[in-house]
Protein backbone atom coordinates (compact mmCIF):
# COMPACT_ATOMS: atom_id res chain seq x y z
CA UNK A 1 0.00 0.00 0.00
CA UNK A 2 0.81 3.39 -0.57
CA UNK A 3 0.57 5.73 2.42
CA UNK A 4 1.12 9.64 3.37
CA UNK A 5 2.82 10.41 7.06
CA UNK A 6 1.60 14.10 8.50
CA UNK A 7 3.64 14.92 11.54
CA UNK A 8 6.25 12.46 11.27
CA UNK A 9 9.33 14.66 13.03
CA UNK A 10 7.28 14.08 16.11
CA UNK A 11 7.10 11.63 18.48
CA UNK A 12 4.46 9.36 17.49
CA UNK A 13 5.03 10.45 14.22
CA UNK A 14 8.19 9.12 14.18
CA UNK A 15 7.29 5.34 15.53
CA UNK A 16 4.48 5.41 12.76
CA UNK A 17 7.28 6.05 10.04
CA UNK A 18 9.71 3.33 11.38
CA UNK A 19 7.17 0.55 11.35
CA UNK A 20 6.03 1.87 7.54
CA UNK A 21 9.54 1.48 6.69
CA UNK A 22 10.06 -1.77 8.12
CA UNK A 23 6.44 -3.30 7.15
CA UNK A 24 6.87 -5.15 3.74
CA UNK A 25 2.93 -4.36 2.93
CA UNK A 26 3.86 -0.78 2.77
CA UNK A 27 4.86 -0.16 -0.54
CA UNK A 28 5.98 3.63 -0.28
CA UNK A 29 5.79 6.45 2.35
CA UNK A 30 5.13 10.23 1.86
CA UNK A 31 5.86 12.60 4.43
CA UNK A 32 4.58 15.68 4.30
CA UNK A 33 5.66 18.37 6.80
CA UNK A 34 7.40 21.73 7.03
CA UNK A 35 10.95 20.75 7.48
CA UNK A 36 12.83 17.86 6.32
CA UNK A 37 13.07 14.98 8.36
CA UNK A 38 16.57 14.31 7.72
CA UNK A 39 17.11 10.69 6.29
CA UNK A 40 16.75 8.64 3.40
CA UNK A 41 15.08 5.55 2.73
CA UNK A 42 14.48 3.41 -0.53
CA UNK A 43 10.70 3.79 0.64
CA UNK A 44 11.12 7.12 1.82
CA UNK A 45 9.95 10.45 -0.18
CA UNK A 46 9.45 14.04 1.60
CA UNK A 47 7.54 17.02 0.57
CA UNK A 48 8.12 20.22 2.42
CA UNK A 49 5.14 22.58 2.45
CA UNK A 50 4.52 25.66 4.40
CA UNK A 51 0.68 26.20 4.19
CA UNK A 52 -1.21 23.51 5.86
CA UNK A 53 -4.63 25.33 5.84
CA UNK A 54 -4.46 24.95 1.79
CA UNK A 55 -2.78 21.83 0.22
CA UNK A 56 -3.82 21.95 -3.42
CA UNK A 57 -0.69 23.25 -4.31
CA UNK A 58 0.98 19.07 -3.45
CA UNK A 59 -2.86 18.20 -4.54
CA UNK A 60 -0.94 16.14 -7.07
CA UNK A 61 1.60 14.45 -5.01
CA UNK A 62 -1.59 13.13 -2.33
CA UNK A 63 -3.41 11.46 -5.71
CA UNK A 64 -3.47 7.34 -5.82
CA UNK A 65 -2.77 6.98 -2.13
CA UNK A 66 -4.21 4.09 0.00
CA UNK A 67 -4.30 5.59 3.24
CA UNK A 68 -2.96 8.78 5.56
CA UNK A 69 -1.22 8.62 9.37
CA UNK A 70 -2.40 11.72 10.50
CA UNK A 71 0.29 12.26 13.45
CA UNK A 72 0.36 15.71 13.71
CA UNK A 73 -0.59 17.50 16.63
CA UNK A 74 0.13 19.89 19.12
CA UNK A 75 -0.53 20.45 23.46
CA UNK A 76 -3.22 22.26 24.47
CA UNK A 77 -1.02 23.97 27.18
CA UNK A 78 -0.17 27.46 27.06
CA UNK A 79 -1.95 27.89 23.63
CA UNK A 80 -4.50 29.62 22.92
CA UNK A 81 -8.14 28.98 21.68
CA UNK A 82 -7.53 29.69 17.83
CA UNK A 83 -4.27 28.50 17.84
CA UNK A 84 -5.14 24.94 19.08
CA UNK A 85 -7.73 24.80 16.79
CA UNK A 86 -5.90 26.51 14.44
CA UNK A 87 -3.53 23.33 14.41
CA UNK A 88 -5.84 20.43 15.62
CA UNK A 89 -8.86 21.29 13.54
CA UNK A 90 -8.60 23.39 10.49
CA UNK A 91 -5.27 21.66 9.48
CA UNK A 92 -6.93 18.28 9.80
CA UNK A 93 -9.85 18.91 7.50
CA UNK A 94 -7.72 20.66 5.16
CA UNK A 95 -5.35 17.72 4.31
CA UNK A 96 -8.48 15.24 4.82
CA UNK A 97 -10.11 17.41 2.11
CA UNK A 98 -7.18 17.22 -0.01
CA UNK A 99 -6.97 13.65 0.56
CA UNK A 100 -10.78 12.49 -0.20
CA UNK A 101 -10.44 14.84 -3.28
CA UNK A 102 -7.58 13.36 -4.79
CA UNK A 103 -7.67 9.76 -3.36
CA UNK A 104 -10.97 8.81 -2.41
CA UNK A 105 -11.91 6.07 -0.53
CA UNK A 106 -8.21 6.57 1.51
CA UNK A 107 -8.00 5.31 4.93
CA UNK A 108 -7.52 7.81 7.35
CA UNK A 109 -6.44 7.18 10.41
CA UNK A 110 -6.55 10.05 13.15
CA UNK A 111 -4.40 10.21 16.20
CA UNK A 112 -6.64 11.47 19.02
CA UNK A 113 -6.12 10.53 22.77
CA UNK A 114 -8.11 9.33 25.68
CA UNK A 115 -10.56 11.57 26.75
CA UNK A 116 -11.59 13.31 23.39
CA UNK A 117 -14.95 14.22 23.60
CA UNK A 118 -17.53 14.09 20.44
CA UNK A 119 -20.68 15.39 22.34
CA UNK A 120 -19.08 18.67 23.16
CA UNK A 121 -19.84 18.91 26.72
CA UNK A 122 -16.62 18.07 27.89
CA UNK A 123 -15.35 21.12 30.25
CA UNK A 124 -11.56 20.36 28.89
CA UNK A 125 -11.07 22.75 25.66
CA UNK A 126 -8.68 20.27 23.74
CA UNK A 127 -11.32 17.29 24.47
CA UNK A 128 -13.81 19.37 22.38
CA UNK A 129 -11.87 20.18 19.61
CA UNK A 130 -10.30 16.59 18.91
CA UNK A 131 -14.27 15.72 19.18
CA UNK A 132 -15.44 17.90 16.85
CA UNK A 133 -12.04 16.87 14.53
CA UNK A 134 -13.41 13.14 14.79
CA UNK A 135 -16.54 14.09 13.91
CA UNK A 136 -15.95 15.96 10.72
CA UNK A 137 -13.83 13.38 10.09
CA UNK A 138 -16.43 10.51 9.99
CA UNK A 139 -18.98 12.78 8.09
CA UNK A 140 -16.35 13.52 5.52
CA UNK A 141 -17.27 11.87 1.61
CA UNK A 142 -14.61 10.00 -0.10
CA UNK A 143 -12.57 8.69 3.37
CA UNK A 144 -12.32 5.74 5.59
CA UNK A 145 -11.82 6.81 8.60
CA UNK A 146 -10.68 4.99 11.92
CA UNK A 147 -9.67 7.17 15.55
CA UNK A 148 -6.98 6.13 17.42
CA UNK A 149 -7.11 7.28 21.35
CA UNK A 150 -4.11 6.15 23.07
CA UNK A 151 -4.11 7.41 26.55
CA UNK A 152 -0.11 7.10 27.63
CA UNK A 153 2.87 6.46 24.91
CA UNK A 154 5.50 4.61 25.38
CA UNK A 155 8.52 5.78 23.07
CA UNK A 156 10.42 2.12 22.75
CA UNK A 157 12.94 3.01 19.72
CA UNK A 158 14.71 6.02 20.41
CA UNK A 159 11.36 8.12 19.76
CA UNK A 160 11.64 11.84 21.10
CA UNK A 161 8.84 14.47 21.87
CA UNK A 162 9.71 18.13 19.99
CA UNK A 163 8.17 19.32 23.21
CA UNK A 164 10.23 20.02 26.14
CA UNK A 165 8.10 19.48 28.98
CA UNK A 166 7.11 15.80 27.18
CA UNK A 167 10.55 14.92 26.87
CA UNK A 168 11.36 15.61 30.94
CA UNK A 169 8.29 13.83 31.78
CA UNK A 170 9.07 10.89 29.60
CA UNK A 171 12.65 10.55 30.79
CA UNK A 172 11.56 10.92 34.46
CA UNK A 173 9.00 7.96 33.94
CA UNK A 174 10.32 5.35 31.94
CA UNK A 175 11.23 2.98 34.34
CA UNK A 176 6.91 2.77 35.15
CA UNK A 177 6.51 1.28 31.88
CA UNK A 178 7.41 -2.34 32.14
CA UNK A 179 4.90 -1.84 35.17
CA UNK A 180 1.93 -0.45 33.76
CA UNK A 181 1.73 -2.74 31.24
CA UNK A 182 1.07 -5.35 34.00
CA UNK A 183 -1.08 -3.79 36.19
CA UNK A 184 -3.23 -1.37 33.71
CA UNK A 185 -2.72 -3.28 30.32
CA UNK A 186 -5.52 -1.23 29.12
CA UNK A 187 -4.31 2.49 29.49
CA UNK A 188 -0.84 2.45 28.24
CA UNK A 189 0.63 1.56 24.73
CA UNK A 190 3.78 2.24 22.93
CA UNK A 191 4.94 3.84 19.86
CA UNK A 192 5.91 0.19 17.65
CA UNK A 193 2.23 -0.98 18.96
CA UNK A 194 0.72 2.28 17.92
CA UNK A 195 2.46 1.77 14.57
CA UNK A 196 1.69 -1.50 13.80
CA UNK A 197 -1.99 -1.05 14.70
CA UNK A 198 -2.51 1.56 12.20
CA UNK A 199 -0.98 -0.32 9.60
CA UNK A 200 -2.81 -3.66 10.53
CA UNK A 201 -5.88 -1.27 10.48
CA UNK A 202 -5.13 0.23 6.74
CA UNK A 203 -4.39 -3.73 5.29
CA UNK A 204 -7.75 -4.77 7.00
CA UNK A 205 -9.77 -2.01 6.80
CA UNK A 206 -9.95 -1.85 10.03
CA UNK A 207 -12.49 -4.33 12.52
CA UNK A 208 -16.16 -3.13 11.40
CA UNK A 209 -17.87 -0.23 12.54
CA UNK A 210 -17.66 -1.44 16.14
CA UNK A 211 -14.21 -0.26 16.10
CA UNK A 212 -14.10 3.02 14.69
CA UNK A 213 -13.02 4.33 17.67
CA UNK A 214 -9.92 2.61 18.76
CA UNK A 215 -8.20 3.14 22.64
CA UNK A 216 -5.00 1.85 24.14
CA UNK A 217 -6.87 -2.10 24.63
CA UNK A 218 -8.06 -2.25 21.22
CA UNK A 219 -4.46 -1.07 19.94
CA UNK A 220 -2.52 -3.23 21.34
CA UNK A 221 -4.73 -5.68 20.49
CA UNK A 222 -4.74 -5.31 16.75
CA UNK A 223 -0.91 -4.87 17.09
CA UNK A 224 -0.26 -8.35 18.33
CA UNK A 225 -0.73 -8.23 22.02
CA UNK A 226 2.10 -9.11 24.36
CA UNK A 227 4.29 -10.77 21.53
CA UNK A 228 4.93 -6.65 20.34
CA UNK A 229 7.01 -4.41 22.77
Amino acid sequence: MKVVIFGATGMVGQGVLRECLLDSRVESVLAVGRTSLGRRHPKLREVIHGDFTDFAPIGAELAGLDACFWCLGMSASGKSAAEYRRVTYDYTLAGARELAERSPGLTFTYVSGEGTDGTGRSRARWARVKGETENALLAMDGLDAYLFRPNYIHPVHGERSKTPLYRAAYAATSWAYPVLRRVAPGQVTSTERLGQAMIAVVGRRGGGEGERVLRSREINRIAGGAGVE
